[in-house]
Parts: C-alpha cells; sequence; structure tokens
C-alpha cells in the first residue's frame, strides 16, 4: 500500500461504523450504501463500514456493497484481535472479516497495560502475541490490514514501554498502518504531540493514524496536534458523530488541514472540499438529526452576519469577519435581519433578493424599510428564519405587491369527544378574492393544519398553483413571558413546493392569529414568486361548506 508523503495525509471516515454508535442514530442498510457513495464522492481515502458477525445489519452491508464499485476509496471491515485460546484460522471474529469479503480489515487491540490484564484477564506477554498473530493472519488473507491501538494514549502515560511494544507487535505482524486511538477522548494536545514524538523515534519508518474522541472537547485539536508532530493517516466522523462525545469531527479537520495547513489527499483536495457542507447535512438527514447552526465551517450559521457594524465591513471585503470563504467548503454567506441590523444588512438583504434595483437612488425608501423591520422586531418577528416574510414586508413597503385575497372572517373550533380519542379540530374561512367571496371548511389534526387546509381549500379554485403547495414545519417560540398564558407569540412557519421552501413568520398574543398571519404569507409569498399580478374574479360567492355564523359584515 502506497504510503503518504510529507505533503500529504490519508483520509479515514468511520461515520458508518463508530458514527453509528451515536445516541439515537441508526442507519439502515441503504443508508449506509448511499454514505459510503457519498464519502467515496468527496475523496475519502477509507471508509470503515461496520464489524461483520457483530449484527445482521453490518452483515447485510457488506453483502450489498460487493455488488457496488466505489470509485476511490477502501471499505474497511471493522473487529478485534482474537481471543485467547484461539488460533487465528478458527478465531470467528477474524473469519468474519476475511469472509465479508472487504478490501482490507482494521482491528483493535488493547495498548493499556490495566485493560489487558482487568478487562482481557490476560498476561501482558500473551496479548502482544494475540496482536502479532491476529495482524499477521489479516495480512495474509486480505492484504490490507490497519491496527488499531485502543487506549494508546493513556496506555503510554500508564506504561510507555508497553504500549509502544503493542506497536511494535502489530508492526511485526505485518500492519500497514499503526493507528493512536485517544479512545477515552480525554487527552490534551500537548500530551498527544509528545506520545507521537515517542512513538517516531521508536518506530521510524511506520505510517502513523490518530483516532481521538470527543469527551474533553478537544478532538479536533488533538487530530491536528498529531498531523503537526508526523501522523499522516487521520481518523474522524463526518459532524462528529460517535459515542458519548463523539469522534473527531472530519468537517473541521479537513478545511483546517487543507485550506491552512496545505495538506491534501490523493483525492480530496480544495475542489473536493465544495462538497463537504452538502455531504455533512446528507449524514443529518440519513441520521434523522437536526443540523448543528452553528457547527464550524458547514454550519447554516458558520457564515451568518447579524450586527450592522459586521455587515458593513463584510460588504466591504469578507475577511473583515470570515476566516474562509464559505463557498470553499460549500457553504453560503447569510446576511441576518433584525432589530440589531443596520442599513448595511438591509441593502444586502434587498440585494440579495433582487430588490436593490427598484430602490436605487431612494434613500427614504430604503430608510423606510429599515425602520419597518426593527419596529416589527420589537413586536416579536423574527426574520432569520423568514426571509419569504421579510421580501413581502418590503414589496409591501414599496408597493409592489398586488393584494391577492382580503380576510371576512374565520373561526377555529377544537373538540375532544371522548377521553380515550384524539381532539377534533375544524376551521371555517371566509375571503374576497377581486370582489367576490370565498367560504369554505377545512379539518385537521390540530387548529393550524385544519385552518391551513381551509385558506387554501377557499383560495385554489382561484390560484390552482397552490395545490402544489405544502405546509413542512410549524414552530412556536413564546417572546414575552410577562403575562403567562397571555404572552405573545412567534409562529414559524416552513411551506414548500417541488421548487423550493420558503419561511414565513406571525406574532400574536393569540397563537391561532399569530398561525394565520404566517399562513397568508406562505401563499402570499407562493402567488408574488408565480409573477401573480392579477386579482381573479369570478361570479358569485364560492360556497364550498355550509354557512358558520361568521361575521360578514
Amino acid at each position: 500500500m502506497t504510503n503518504p508523503t510529507d505533503s500529504n495525509i490519508e483520509v479515514f471516515d468511520t461515520t458508518l461504523r463508530d458514527g453509528g454508535q451515536s445516541e439515537a442514530v441508526s442507519f439502515s442498510v441503504e443508508d449506509k450504501l448511499h454514505l459510503a457513495e457519498a464519502l467515496d464522492h468527496l475523496g475519502v481515502d477509507f471508509i470503515e463500514g461496520g464489524w461483520p458477525g457483530a449484527n445482521p445489519r453490518d452483515d447485510a452491508f457488506f453483502e450489498a456493497a460487493r455488488e457496488r464499485t466505489l470509485r476511490h476509496a477502501r471499505l474497511l471491515a471493522f473487529g478485534s484481535t482474537m481471543r485467547s485460546g484461539n488460533t487465528p484460522a478458527q478465531d470467528p471474529v477474524l473469519s468474519g472479516l476475511v469472509a465479508a469479503g472487504p478490501d482490507g480489515a482494521v482491528i483493535f487491540g488493547k495498548a493499556w497495560d490495566l485493560h489487558v490484564e482487568l478487562g482481557l484477564g490476560i498476561g501482558l506477554e500473551e496479548n502482544l502475541a494475540l496482536v502479532r498473530d491476529s495482524v499477521a493472519y489479516l495480512k495474509e488473507q486480505l492484504g490490507v490490514v490497519l491496527f488499531d491501538a485502543e487506549h494508546f494514549f493513556d496506555g503510554y502515560a500508564n506504561h510507555p514501554d508497553y504500549a509502544l511494544r503493542v506497536l511494535e507487535a502489530a508492526a511485526d505482524g505485518g500492519a500497514d498502518r499503526l493507528v493512536l486511538c485517544d479512545t477515552n477522548g480525554g487527552g490534551l494536545p500537548a500530551q498527544i504531540g509528545a506520545a507521537v514524538d515517542a512513538v517516531r523515534e521508536r518506530l521510524p519508518g511506520e505510517v502513523l493514524g490518530i483516532h481521538c474522541h470527543n469527551d474533553g472537547g478537544l478532538a479536533v485539536a488533538n487530530t491536528l496536534a498529531a498531523v503537526e508532530h508526523g501522523v499522516r493517516h487521520v481518523q474522524g466522523t463526518l459532524n462528529g458523530l460517535g459515542e458519548r462525545c463523539g469522534n473527531a469531527d472530519l468537517t473541521a479537520i479537513l478545511p483546517n488541514l487543507i485550506l491552512k495547513l496545505g495538506y491534501r489527499g490523493a483525492q480530496l483536495g480544495p475542489e473536493e472540499l465544495e462538497r463537504l457542507t452538502a455531504t455533512s447535512r446528507l449524514v443529518d438527514e440519513l441520521a434523522n438529526r437536526s443540523p448543528r447552526n452553528n457547527q464550524p465551517f458547514v454550519g447554516q450559521s458558520a457564515f451568518a452576519h447579524k450586527g450592522g457594524v459586521h455587515v458593513s465591513a463584510v460588504r466591504k471585503d469578507a475577511r473583515t469577519y470570515e476566516h474562509i470563504a464559505p463557498e470553499a467548503v460549500g457553504n453560503v454567506r447569510r446576511i441576518l435581519v433584525s432589530d440589531q441590523s443596520g442599513r448595511s444588512n438591509i441593502v444586502h438583504k434587498l440585494q440579495e433578493l433582487g430588490l436593490l434595483d427598484r430602490l436605487e437612488g431612494n434613500d427614504a425608501a430604503v430608510a423606510q424599510v429599515v425602520e419597518r423591520i426593527k419596529d416589527l422586531e420589537h413586536q416579536g418577528y423574527q426574520f432569520e428564519g423568514a426571509d419569504a416574510s421579510f421580501e413581502l414586508v418590503v414589496r409591501r413597503v414599496i408597493g409592489d405587491l398586488p393584494e391577492y385575497f382580503r380576510l371576512v372572517g374565520f373561526r377555529v373550533l377544537d373538540a375532544k369527544r371522548h377521553a380515550g380519542e384524539a381532539p377534533e379540530s375544524e376551521a371555517t374561512v371566509m375571503l374576497e378574492v377581486g370582489g367576490e367571496r370565498a367560504h369554505t371548511a377545512g379539518t385537521g389534526n390540530g387548529p393550524v393544519n385544519a385552518l391551513d387546509h381551509a385558506l387554501r381549500k377557499a383560495l385554489v379554485g382561484f390560484y390552482p398553483e397552490l395545490r402544489e403547495m405544502d405546509l413542512v414545519d410549524f414552530k412556536v417560540r413564546v417572546v414575552s413571558a410577562g403575562g403567562g398564558t397571555d404572552a405573545a407569540v412567534r409562529v414559524l412557519i416552513e411551506s414548500g413546493d417541488p421548487h423550493e421552501h420558503w419561511g414565513t413568520v406571525g406574532v400574536s398574543a393569540n397563537v391561532i392569529e399569530a398561525s394565520y398571519q404566517a399562513l397568508v404569507d406562505a401563499v402570499t409569498y407562493k402567488l408574488a414568486k408565480n409573477g401573480r399580478s392579477d386579482h381573479l374574479l369570478a361570479g358569485g360567492v364560492v360556497e364550498q361548506a355550509s354557512g358558520s355564523g361568521l361575521d360578514e359584515g
């Protein structure tokens, strides 16, 4: 196996194996196959697929993976050294690794004398033989073997010579990589660097790897320290997934190594790094996790600017408040609008939405937009997740938004008829559209869902494109706590159609009224984006439900 040069690194991803041990994360076989292809496309060198023989899902994954071809990455199976008393050919773990048919194997062995004597209950010399013989057998059978020295840094701190002898035993067996593991995740960068220096002095010809956990919050820092001291094989997971506090996060490690320290992988350089954010979000989607907004490099907030002074500077030169260009990792710059916004934020947002040309030279209109946004924020509105509502505010201020419909009234009823049954919700809506009235009712699994159904049912005869629109997400936040249950609430709604998603906001002391505001903005935005400039007329009142007793005044 070709060794990396001083300027190159090898990237080993264990999202499918170690990452799958995260609490509340469970990848299906199809998920793992999908992620393996995405990781290969990103340019990683090794993908650790799982432990064949440990569970049926990993067995099924390796069986299915044999029918797939990866462009570059090698798919490795994970296991342990053989059990005491077994021969390599008779050991079920080693036999399972060979039977899985991977491109190679990764096995872990004990490098901490405490674990050898207390955990395994065997002598120190026997452990060395298990390591050496297990590696040699797999090297003969599979050709590529990586050895994970489990608890290496704790073992080195407790018994340095023995920890180094474990590595020597793996090297004697023919291991292609000796991976130093901070398994408990408690190491410090200086300790990691000093231990790596000792290993390089004792085993100068070996390619060393680093595998850090994040229990001390230093997994990324420890990994970078190891590389600075000569390690060239880097292990981690995307988004830092992993047991307990997770593994070293490759979404932070890779940009630092490639963009700041000048390293690159055999197939992973600056161009491939532009796929990092998309790959990160795919992992979260398949893991059924909400992406962490403040995650470095790939988070939604990683290049978001809110303060007016910051935005003013970024518009002149992004380097003033950005340590890299967001595009380098496939992310985007976001300018947030709030009561902390200055003119720069608003101008940037107008430019982003393609509305600035309409206000060119009209400083009074820009000032009016700024004041309107700040006033709404003071009332509890938040536009950071509601770009569609922000655009509608601007268009209303400058008189560039048709009135597609007008509310006459609505009523929402909730009824729980039996203790063991869910409540039933029904909403009735009356609207005017181009001078005509639409009067409809809708049901749903909650009052907002019912109101959404009734609103769009009233409008779809006039605006058929609303059939392709759906309510995707719904969030409620209390924005003033002084009145207890009388407190104002903010409702954020995400809507979508086959082409895009958009966010809208409403605020009121009444959660239904706040929801209605956000729903109306969602529908209005859809019609505006579709280029609607007309007020469709129809003959007579559109009666799609029986009368509700609404005040039609």
